[in-house]
């Protein structure tokens, strides 16, 4: 029987992006390709913080504290941490997703969401089998959205397990494609594939593929520019957003109506990273 390790199952709102202020639940996966240990760190150096947080001493993962530097979902695929998420089979994972939907079903108005780490790794060869499985339940779902760095080719399962239920069901999918810049800490030429971002744009219209970056500065801008064009001339069309860096309030809040200017000066779409401001970042939000 297919299984995923899971590091997170829980209910919020999508706080970033196009489909921001929907309630939805999220599959947070265990596995990155990427470490972006460059966030919140003076150019050119590298975030250690979360080594300074010792894993014996946690055994549930919403117990674990948020750092302010480097990846803020950093024990969704450091090693050190994965005692904490548990290797699960797709039923119970449904299970969890259906305890969660407080109708036991979705609505329209509530979403399914993979994140990560990231999720297009090798647990994109349990999805078919995830959603044969909330179909199986009539759980009427007609939303998914991927949370991924756009590095990941789709496995042609996959590909035709989207279309297959879009037929059937009319499910919608976006992909929530967060390229990593330089400043995240990854070099470009492992981070800004947009060959793999053509690949998303599977369903007859019925898909949404749309970028958003991590900025704090002007320089992060030029990247943008760069990355933007990149991706434009592999043939994506979809929206643009940029988003203040900080895992924290602190630093977030600081960069905040700066990055809001930045985005009325260049003409891409702004986006705030509502989990911070209204529940600061913690576990399962």
């Amino acid at each position: 029987m297919d299984k995923i390790k899971v590091s997170e199952i829980f209910e919020s709102l999508q706080c970033e992006g196009f489909h921001m202020g929907v309630p939805s639940i999220f599959l947070r996966t265990f596995g990155c390709n990427f470490t972006c240990s460059g966030f919140s760190m003076p150019k050119g150096e590298r975030s250690t913080e979360r080594f300074l947080v010792d894993p014996a001493k946690y055994s549930k993962y919403e117990e674990l504290p948020v750092i302010s530097s480097g990846c803020d979902s950093y024990p969704s695929w450091d090693s050190r941490f994965k005692h904490l998420s548990p290797l699960l089979e797709i039923p119970a994972i449904v299970d969890r997703i259906q305890e969660l939907l407080p109708n036991k079903t979705f609505s329209t108005d509530q979403h399914l969401i993979l994140t990560g780490g990231e999720p297009l790794l090798g647990w994109q060869r349990a999805y078919p089998a995830l959603l044969d499985e909330i179909y199986a339940r009539n759980l009427n779902l007609t939303h998914l959205t991927f949370e991924t760095n756009g590095t990941q080719l789709l496995s042609d399962e996959l590909i035709s397990s989207l279309m297959k239920w879009n037929n059937l069901k009319k499910l919608h999918v976006t992909f929530s494609v967060s390229a990593k810049l330089p400043c995240s800490g990854e070099p470009w030429e492992k981070a800004i594939l947009p060959d793999r971002i053509a690949q998303y744009d599977l369903t007859n219209g019925a898909c949404l593929v749309y970028l958003k970056f991590v900025v704090t500065s002007d320089e992060d801008l030029q990247d943008v520019h760069k990355a933007v064009s990149e991706y434009r001339s592999a043939g994506f069309n979809g929206p643009v957003y940029i988003m203040p860096e900080g895992g924290i309030t602190t630093p977030y809040n600081l960069h905040m109506q700066d990055v809001a200017k930045l985005a009325m000066k260049y003409g891409y779409r702004f986006s705030p990273r509502l989990q911070i401001t209204l529940f600061g970042n913690q576990w399962g939000t």
